[in-house]
């Protein structure tokens, strides 16, 4: 690991000269980490707003992976002040989250996984912006009310729903304040294109550089981004990374290199500490490109995960004594990259999208080998009533075909924003085939619909149906496993959300699914039917 960080670091010294310095953003973190340092009002993750492509750049901060808030003070898109920004001094914001969810679990009879409850999120804080540094210093107030008491039951079938997931991780405890954000950007290291934040941050994979076409940007933010690094915006505590960024950023491409460590969060009341077992590296190298007719951006990335908490007990295929057994560490190393283009089309815009990962390395004793792809495309009709906008998919992420070999061969989607492709997530992108039809609509200049229809399969029926959104404190692994039962069919996934920008400052969102269970499901639950809805609003100040 340290070899490894510094090797990053040298590789970052040496390229960063030669990326041409004209015209650059001397904030060098580019306006996309905007949608993870603190977003402008609206939806809480873009998967969440599901939305239709934005028409600006500051329209998508409302479809950001974390509360509304304003964005970071040295993720602005205005070059000129970022070069040479006025120092107003400190500067008070904050921002408010409140949502009510509704669910209604596959059932069974050995627990209730039908209740509702309601979550909030206050985030405040201060920020500073000068010539020569950025700081950014929040806090983060949550709650939850109401929790389910009966909504756990024992194996397989495990927590009925993220409801049943807050009550098994803080019990009896509805609230607490904590260190959300502290951070200082320090900029024009050895040229205006650099940067290095140090400090406690949030980060999303994939979003390093902001598009100019709102139709490629929602791609980013919706389709590609925080697929294995994300803050875990849905959850009502999210997740932080504690650690550095290194920042190349020109209008020819950003050289990005992290090296962190998880915070406790996402379902985990308690977001004080840092999760220092876990050690997380990378390093992205974006090209963005644009001509008068079609806009395309392309990544190259490379990840490094590895987790030393001895004392928790792998999720995976093995039986439950093999894997109480194996207290050796994980070290998976995930490299790939994406490409995604819009053009001009007739009438419309054609989109095209393509998503790869690798992985090798270790998984306790066993070794490591997997992989995951996504393929995308979808038409739409911009200057029509509604702006209709149809797309279809397909997603399969590797499953383990034989748990007593020594091999792990199940993808691991390390740490992820979950909801983002998972709108219902009682579901991961580990062992999956999912395919996918989707409908966008903008019926006015305030209102964006969607609507997807998944078809959900595992990959491999000697492997386990898994839901999660990876390490989050140090209590639990991450991740749930659930028995295939010999099946592939998971289920059927269809679901429509609302998004409303009521004001400048409030954005309210209301989301309804309905899952129909395959046989993976009938294995374990006694009935097929699931519906999840929650209606949610976001205030910034």
């Amino acid at each position: 690991m340290n070899r490894f960080l510094a090797l990053a670091g040298m590789i970052a010294v040496g390229l960063a000269p030669a990326v041409s310095h004209a015209d650059v953003d001397a904030t060098a973190g580019g306006a996309a980490a905007s949608k993870i340092a603190g977003p402008a009002p609206g939806r809480t993750e873009t998967a969440a707003a599901g939305g239709a492509a934005p028409t600006s750049a500051a329209a998508n901060d409302s479809r950001a992976a974390v509360p509304a808030g304003p964005s970071a003070p040295a993720e602005q898109k205005d070059k000129a002040a970022a070069k040479a920004p006025a120092d107003r001094g400190w500067t008070l914001f904050g921002a408010l989250r409140v949502r009510v969810e509704d669910q209604n679990f596959f059932p069974t009879p050995r627990a209730n996984g039908a209740y509702t409850f309601v979550g909030d999120s206050f985030r405040f804080g201060v920020q500073r912006q000068t010539k020569a540094a950025d700081y950014w210093l929040e806090m983060e107030q949550d709650g939850l009310f109401n929790l389910p008491t009966k909504a756990i039951a024992p194996a397989p079938q495990g927590q009925l729903g993220h409801g049943a997931t807050y009550r098994a991780i803080n019990g009896g405890k509805v609230a607490n304040l904590f260190l959300k954000q502290a951070f200082v950007r320090i900029k024009d290291i050895g040229s205006e294109s650099n940067s290095l934040r140090l400090g406690r941050f949030e980060y999303g994979d994939g979003l390093e550089t902001t598009p100019a076409d709102p139709s490629l940007n929602w791609l980013k933010q919706n389709r590609i981004g925080q697929r294995l690094i994300g803050p875990f915006g849905y959850t009502i505590v999210t997740r932080s990374f504690d650690g550095f960024q290194f920042t190349n950023n020109t209008p020819k491409g950003n050289l990005t290199v992290l090296g962190v460590f998880p915070t406790r969060g996402a379902f985990d009341l308690n977001g004080w500490d840092s999760l220092p077992d876990i050690k997380v590296a990378y390093v992205a190298g974006t090209l963005p490109r644009q001509t008068k007719t079609s806009a395309s951006d392309m990544r190259l990335f490379f990840l490094y995960y590895e987790d030393d908490r001895s004392h928790e007990v792998k999720t995976d295929n093995r039986p439950a004594a093999v894997r109480g057994m194996d207290t050796s560490a994980i070290q998976v190393e995930t490299f790939g990259g994406h490409y995604a283009r819009v053009m001009n089309a007739g009438p419309g815009k054609l989109d095209v999208l393509g998503w790869i990962a690798g992985q090798v390395g270790t998984w306790g004793v066993q070794n490591h080998g997997a992989w995951a792809f996504s393929a995308e495309a979808g038409y739409q009709f911009p200057k029509t009533a509604w702006k209709p906008w149809l797309r279809a998919g397909y997603y399969m992420g590797s499953g383990d075909g034989n748990p007593n070999n020594g091999q792990h061969g199940t993808f691991f989607p390390v740490l992820p924003t979950a909801r983002v492709y998972a709108r219902y997530p009682f579901f991961a992108e580990a062992n999956l085939d999912d395919a996918f039809v989707q409908a966008i609509a903008k019926p006015s200049n305030r209102l964006t619909l969607r609507s997807d229809v998944r078809w959900l399969r595992l990959a491999d029926s000697h492997d386990l149906w898994y839901s999660g959104g990876g390490a989050f404190n140090n209590s639990s692994f991450g991740y749930q496993g659930r028995p295939s039962g010999g099946k592939t069919d998971l289920a059927t996934l269809a679901d429509l959300s609302a998004d409303y920008q009521l004001s400048k400052t409030t954005a309210l969102t209301l989301y309804g699914a309905y899952a129909n269970g395959g046989g993976v499901v009938a294995s374990s639950f006694t009935g097929r039917d699931s519906v999840f809805v929650y209606g949610e609003m976001n205030v910034k100040f």
